[in-house]
């Protein structure tokens, strides 16, 4: 876990990616203070970070970016596959399972908040343990 001043980074997560190719960051945030707003990520293992969000239209899924996320205190927003996410365009090294690499996420108000990104298994789903009660998914 890490945390800013105000802001709480849970179950940080991504699948196996070959370099060169595009990975994907999952987590929880947990806002403590004041509403806030995700406004930007990066990560040095990627050339680009970006928030995106997964939709079904017409029966068809899709994905696009999207500016920021919208946090209210003390609720928890949950980036999940099959919903918002972290996009990490042109991976500069593989992400191997059993690694790990950081995430910087950029908040309006809180500021930046560091975390550490534990890479698992290729195809790998939400833990059970990241499930439950209370999570909401990511606004934009």
């Amino acid at each position: 876990m890490a945390q800013g001043d105000r802001i709480e980074i849970e179950n940080a997560w991504s699948r196996t990616a070959m370099q060169g190719r595009t990975g994907v960051v999952y987590l929880t945030i947990v806002d403590r203070g004041a509403a806030d707003r995700l406004t930007g990520v990066s990560s040095p293992v990627a050339d680009k970070a970006e928030l995106h969000q997964s939709f079904s239209e017409g029966g068809v899924s899709k994905m696009r970016p999207v500016e920021a996320l919208t946090l209210e205190q003390g609720k928890p927003v949950v980036l999940a596959p099959n919903g918002s996410h972290i996009m990490l365009v042109g991976l500069k090294r593989p992400l191997n399972q059993g690694d790990a690499f950081p995430v910087t996420l950029t908040f309006a108000h809180a500021g930046q908040v560091t975390v550490q990104v534990a890479v698992q298994r290729p195809g790998a789903a939400m833990p059970m343990h990241m499930h439950g009660d209370g999570m909401s998914p990511a606004k934009p």
